[in-house]
């Protein structure tokens, strides 16, 4: 990003890691959305009245790095494509800027809820630990199936909270995805991923009122499911044909300017 980029993120009111400990939405309503990044800058201008960044250590833009396991037949992919309820995601998430790392199981309930166990690990694990293996039995409540690590994502993320409302903003950029046991790297620099977490659908959020009025519609985005699928072409995808059909939109076509 240019240091016009760098200049509009230095105008948000900066929040810290430990004031953002009231806002964790652990369990919540997320809304996806991805377009371009060539009008981020008059997008961020319009949230800068509504929102607070994350900053850790003078940054404002996070690092993370992610490790996603599944079972060798991708179960867990084909639960997300077929819209299975209360399915879920495993993965090793690292915080590369605060150095933190943590062992994740994501829940997607029968009512569209999201809801997020984790536990804090030194490192991410290329094989699951015994201690982590207990884990999660735990939250699954049986024996956990045979998982093995399947992918490597990177992204830079721009984490924002409402000055009012419960609410988490997220902005990704920079994607790229790494098979774990190839060289094959897929990268999408001209994508933008945002989540909004909220306690409720019907909450009131400044993010997805510029959204639409700027008439970009909320997508189901999985970074997990779109990595495994650009790296793994033998999988079944009828289902992440709209998704495919948007990358392909957003890698060729220019989206209108924002309004605030």
């Amino acid at each position: 990003m240019d240091q016009q980029f760098e200049n509009t993120l230095k105008r948000f009111s900066p929040i810290s890691l430990q004031e953002m400990d009231s806002v964790k939405l652990l369990n919540r309503i997320d809304t996806k959305y991805t377009f371009r990044p060539d009008n981020i800058n008059e997008l961020l201008t319009s949230l800068q009245s509504a929102y607070r960044i994350l900053e850790i250590n003078g940054n404002r833009m996070s690092h993370y790095q992610t490790l996603y396991f599944d079972t060798p037949n991708y179960q867990l992919y084909l639960d997300h494509h077929n819209d299975r309820a209360n399915r879920y995601k495993l993965r090793f998430r690292k915080y590369l800027d605060s150095n933190l790392c943590y062992l994740e199981m994501k829940f997607k309930t029968q009512k569209e809820r999201t809801d997020k166990k984790r536990t804090k690990k030194n490192e991410i694990e290329t094989s699951l630990s015994e201690t982590s293996i207990k884990y999660i039995e735990k939250h699954l409540k049986k024996n956990s199936p045979f998982f093995v690590p399947i992918l490597w994502n990177k992204f830079t993320r721009l984490t924002f909270v409402h000055l009012i409302n419960p609410e988490r903003l997220t902005i990704d950029i920079d994607v790229e995805f790494t098979g774990h046991q190839s060289d094959r790297i897929i990268q999408l620099p001209n994508i933008v991923i945002a989540e909004v977490k909220r306690e409720k659908a019907t909450s009131h959020s400044d993010f997805v009122q510029i959204m639409r009025r700027n008439g970009i519609h909320e997508v189901s985005f999985s970074k997990y499911c779109m990595g495994a699928l650009l790296l793994n072409k033998t999988l079944k995808y009828n289902k992440f044909k709209p998704q495919l059909l948007t990358l392909k939109k957003l890698t060729n076509e220019y989206i209108k300017p924002f309004t605030a």
